[in-house]
């Protein structure tokens, strides 16, 4: 909810500045362009200003809510407090008597060395065991965990001679009792140890979401040293591959498909309940049947990212179809064309806007289906990286192969867009 808040408010706050300061909205608003009217997508272009602050953005969240050393230290998010911490705990004897001991802990966050390897846990700090039956104890805590400790275990009169603490900093505590203090909470379990719990903070903890800079030396590690036998550059071919192989044999089916279901009552019948049924059903839930029939190998995948991409590129073409102005055809008609000469020069220019789009959906769940493509007994692909790594925890690596994803992605939608301008120039003109 934080994150969304501030990503909400710099929105609002970069929009002001842009537009109102910049004086953007007397060159670039709706009243300067006379021809446009709502909903006329080709007369909105996106601005490249709030493209570039809307990825500064994101990255500013990802690097404050990591503590990321890439953003000066006061940018960051309250992270867990780090460092030394005491309270002291009071302990009553068989006969009634109370004795105070402190408890030293040391709150440390794991680092590693050079070679990425984790460092070892410091050693507890040094205390004087103090007069007392109850004496001081000390500990290290992770960062991010908690300890459960038996305090009682090191004193003169343990457990088993009748001793129970009683209170934390003066507060009393009794099992199942939850105290705060100014690192974290204290808890009493059943049996009456205590369970200390620092404060985690708004960070995000490094499993979960590794800082931007963590993933930039994963990045250069595989980029070098590639991932499980096979270099990044083969990793990212082998999904490019299986996900332009599935997406085209989908176009070359699924066009053909749209544009008879659109041009045929007798298609459009035989052919809408299978198009319309299986369209609502997810790719992931074809990978049983899919390796049935085509095995585990590389053809199962291929084929699987074909059933992603063909019921949208057919849906998209029988759009196109049935969205072809009718004045067209009747001007067409009354200048003697044929039926193929129609079909060349007025169903196939009108309807390809639709299929472009149609393309860059179906482009998108491709993508999005080859990690699941390749959980099956793949060797090679950014899906395999991303699952493989989510076993092992290595969060940083899963996190890599979404950003080459979306990269890889991202690119050959602009590439799409690129061949529709050119081959499609009409589009949004009457």
């Amino acid at each position: 909810m934080i994150p969304f808040l501030i990503y909400l408010g710099i929105f609002v706050g970069a929009f002001v500045i842009v537009r109102v300061v910049a004086g953007g909205i007397a060159r670039t608003g709706f009243s300067s362009l006379k021809t446009v009217t709502f909903g006329d997508e080709s007369a909105v272009l996106p601005d490249r200003r709030a493209s570039v602050i809307s990825i500064l953005t994101l990255f500013f969240l990802w690097a404050t809510f990591t503590g990321s050393a890439l953003i000066p230290s006061f940018l960051h998010m309250p992270g867990p407090p780090l460092g030394l911490h005491t309270f002291e705990h009071t302990v009553r004897n068989a006969e009634g008597e109370t004795d105070t001991a402190t408890v030293t802990f040391l709150l440390f966050e794991t680092g590693r060395d050079e070679d990425g390897n984790e460092l070892p846990d410091p050693e507890p700090p040094v205390v004087e065991p103090g007069d007392g039956f109850a004496r001081n104890d000390s500990l290290v805590i992770e960062a991010y965990g908690s300890e459960l400790a038996r305090l009682q275990d090191n004193d003169l009169l343990t457990r088993d001679d009748g001793t129970t603490i009683i209170a934390v900093n003066g507060q009393p505590i009794a099992p199942g009792d939850r105290l705060r203090f100014g690192f974290g909470t204290v808890s009493m379990s059943t049996r009456g140890s205590l369970n200390i719990l620092p404060d985690k903070g708004w960070q995000m903890e490094p499993i979960w979401l590794p800082a931007p800079e963590a993933v930039a030396v994963r990045f250069w590690d595989i980029l070098w040293n590639g991932f499980r036998n096979y270099s990044l550059g083969q990793h990212l071919g082998y999904s490019l591959f299986r996900v332009l192989a599935g997406f085209a044999l989908g176009a070359l089916v699924g066009i053909p498909l749209g544009y008879a279901m659109g041009l045929s009552n007798w298609a459009r019948g035989w052919f809408d309940p299978i198009v319309e049924f299986m369209r609502p059903v997810p790719p992931l839930a074809l990978i049983p049947l899919v390796i049935i029939w085509a095995g585990i190998g590389e053809p199962g995948k291929i084929v699987l990212l074909f059933l992603a991409a063909l019921w949208i590129m057919a849906i998209s073409a029988r759009s196109g179809v049935s969205g072809v102005s009718i004045s067209k055809v009747h001007a067409a008609y009354s200048l003697g064309a044929s039926k193929a000469q129609i079909m060349r020069h007025v169903i196939v220019p009108n309807s390809l806007p639709e299929i472009f789009t149609g393309a860059r959906v179906a482009m998108g769940v491709c993508w999005g289906t080859v990690v699941a493509a390749e959980l099956v007994a793949a060797e090679q692909g950014a899906g395999m990286m991303i699952m493989v790594a989510s076993r092992f925890q290595n969060t940083d690596i899963v996190i890599l192969g979404i950003i080459l994803i979306g990269i890889i992605g991202f690119g050959i939608d602009i590439l799409m867009r690129l061949a529709e301008k050119a081959l499609v120039p009409w589009k949004g003109k009457s």
